[in-house]
């Protein structure tokens, strides 16, 4: 999604699809310009608003950054590295979305790495894309920290660094890495809540499946929904790790089910431990949606089409089309345009009500 000379502006508010806005925190000017359209296979009509949203400061610069004026992006090699396994809907769209911005941008080069859900390797991965001649990189990172060798070694060679889906605690912007783009991981918890005291009537036994270790979506989506349910009478009776992964969610579930017989609501951190669990609970003679509630977190279509069956009784978006915004993102400060220190994207949910009709817009 990339505008012309011309009509450059700062960052605005971006909608991919029907779903993902982006809103500014941290500094960066604040006007208004035309919009400028394009599609992806990935997530359909990409457009930016014309209105931006008010925002303090200067932003980081070239200058601050330490990178060399007059790079295009036509001219230039691109690193994405990704961090876990493709085995789940969110990472497929959103290695997608990055390969079809690159192209549709006229990249020179996309060099794209799977850490595997190996910390070392997704280290060595960014090395490697380096030593390549990548002179940008836009990284997903495994776990909120660990990453330092590689932001150093990009940081000696002024490659621009963006961080996508996950924040790189302790890391400062505009100097071991550009900007984050991703989620309120937070308030999608306390979006969570609501669905599940929508669900439930305020009441029941919760046990959660929590993503994995090591990182923040985990424990934002955590302490969101803890506060979110804080005054109803639900009560959290068990949680433990699922790893985001479907396997996993169905053998906990298992677990819960063994343990706390009584269970009455799951609260999943993301959908593949949610189908999960589906599955555990209809192996136990439960009904999923009815006898236990769940709730979920990221919209992958077999998870919004098990809304629209019953078997969810609702999930929070967490939009994993990251390729226009990094794109746009890099050509504005290549540009020369300050780049605010994260760029927050505003999900959708899926309900009863909207799931059917959203089966066809979910990834």
């Amino acid at each position: 999604m990339l505008l012309s000379s011309s009509t450059r502006r700062p960052l605005a508010v971006v909608t991919l699809g029907t779903s993902l806005a982006l809103v500014l925190t941290g500094c960066a000017n604040s006007e208004t310009s035309g919009s400028s359209a394009s599609s992806s296979a990935t997530g359909g009509a990409q457009t930016l608003a014309t209105e931006a949203p008010a925002a303090e400061g200067e932003g980081c610069t070239l200058e601050q950054y330490g990178v060399e004026e007059g790079l295009e992006l036509s001219e230039m090699t691109v690193g994405f590295s990704q961090s876990e396994k493709e085995a789940n809907p969110f990472r497929i769209a959103e290695t997608q979305s990055m390969k079809d911005e690159a192209e549709a941008v006229g990249v020179k080069k996309l060099l794209v790495t799977n850490a595997q859900s190996q910390l070392s390797k997704q280290i060595s991965d960014i090395q490697d894309m380096i030593s390549q001649g990548a002179q940008a990189l836009v990284i997903a990172p495994l776990n909120s920290t660990g990453l330092e060798p590689a932001l150093e070694a990009a940081k000696a060679e002024g490659i621009p660094v963006i961080a996508i889906d996950r924040k790189l605690d302790g890391a400062e912007p505009c100097s071991d890495y550009l900007t984050f783009i991703g989620s309120n991981f937070v308030e999608q918890g306390e979006r969570a809540a609501a669905q599940m005291i929508e669900a439930t009537g305020g009441t029941g036994k919760v046990a959660i499946l929590l993503g994995s270790s090591g990182n923040n979506v985990t424990t934002d989506r955590n302490d969101g929904f803890l506060k979110g349910i804080e005054g109803s009478e639900l009560e959290v009776i068990a949680q433990q790790t699922g790893n985001f992964n479907r396997q996993e969610g169905q053998s906990v579930t298992e677990q819960f089910l063994q343990s706390n017989p009584d269970l009455t609501a799951i609260y999943a951190h993301n959908d593949e431990m949610a189908l999960g669990a589906i599955v555990a609970l209809k192996s136990a003679g439960k009904e999923p949606g009815q006898d236990v509630k769940v709730i979920s977190i990221d919209g992958t279509r077999g998870a919004v089409q098990a809304v629209a069956d019953g078997t969810i009784n609702g999930v929070v978006e967490s939009n994993p089309r990251f390729g226009p915004i990094a794109f746009d993102t890099l050509e504005s400060f290549l540009s020369g345009e300050p780049i605010p220190d994260s760029l927050i994207i505003s999900d959708k949910e899926f309900t009863p009500e909207n799931a059917a009709d959203e089966v066809a817009n979910a990834y």
